[in-house]
Parts: structure tokens; C-alpha cells; sequence
């Protein structure tokens, strides 16, 4: 299925939701940011108990839920966004900029390790331990 709307209209959207209900009192950013922690930590316990190479979410039934959960935490970090004053799209840009320097290709690919805990490196393309 094909989203019917873009991230701005979203964005209006949670704004006239939350301001109809007169909620702006309580959604300050830490509230918001500790909202945003329990509704990741809820699509967290979907996945509890499930085994690696077993079925994602072991339940079938779970994945409506999952798809609730992940919609309840864009509604959260959209809100948290506009009380904190930053645009999450221009935060991602940045974001992917500097992990792009923290993680070149040709250093990083396969690998999972920190961006701290590779080996030293010079520009001249040889690691030294």
C-alpha cells in the first residue's frame, strides 16, 4: 500500500491532532522524549522471546501491532520534533553526512564493529594496528 500523504502533512496532522485535544501543556521534549522511549521499548516487547532465525514476530498475530507501534513512535518523534524546534528531515541529512565520514565503504563494509574500535587508518588507505 502506497502512503496517501507526505512527512509535512503528517506533520500538520499530528500538530492539529495534538492542539484539538489541548495537549501542547503536557508535551514538553523531555515528556516527549520519554514518551518516545516507552512506545520503542512497546514494539520492543513484540519482539521478546523470539528466536534469531525464527519467525519476526513469533506470532503472526503480532504484526499488526508492530505496524501500530511503529506509528505511534512517528507520532511521538513528529511531536517531540515541532516542541523541540528541529526538523527531522534536515536532522537526518545531517545526521547521514557525519556517519558517512565515521563510516567509509571501503573500511566498514561487512562489518559491525563501532566506528571507535577499527584500527587505526591514514589516508594513504593502510591500517596500522
Amino acid at each position: 500500500m502506497k502512503p496517501t500523504k507526505t512527512l509535512e502533512m503528517l506533520r500538520k496532522d499530528v500538530r492539529s491532532f495534538v492542539t484539538e485535544r489541548d495537549w501542547d501543556q503536557y508535551h514538553n521534549p523531555r515528556n516527549l522524549a520519554m514518551a518516545l522511549s516507552v512506545e520503542v521499548n512497546e514494539l520492543l516487547e513484540l519482539y521478546l522471546w523470539c528466536e534469531d532465525r525464527g519467525p519476526q514476530p513469533m506470532n503472526d498475530k503480532r504484526q499488526q501491532r508492530v505496524a501500530g507501534e511503529v506509528g505511534d513512535i512517528l507520532m511521538c518523534l513528529l511531536n517531540f520534533c515541532h516542541q523541540a524546534n528541529i526538523d527531522p528531515l534536515m536532522a537526518l541529512e545531517q545526521k547521514l553526512a557525519v556517519a558517512n565520514e565515521k563510516y567509509p565503504v571501503d573500511r566498514v563494509k561487512g562489518s559491525a564493529l563501532k566506528y571507535n574500535e577499527y584500527q587505526e587508518w591514514d589516508p594513504s588507505g593502510h591500517e596500522t594496528p
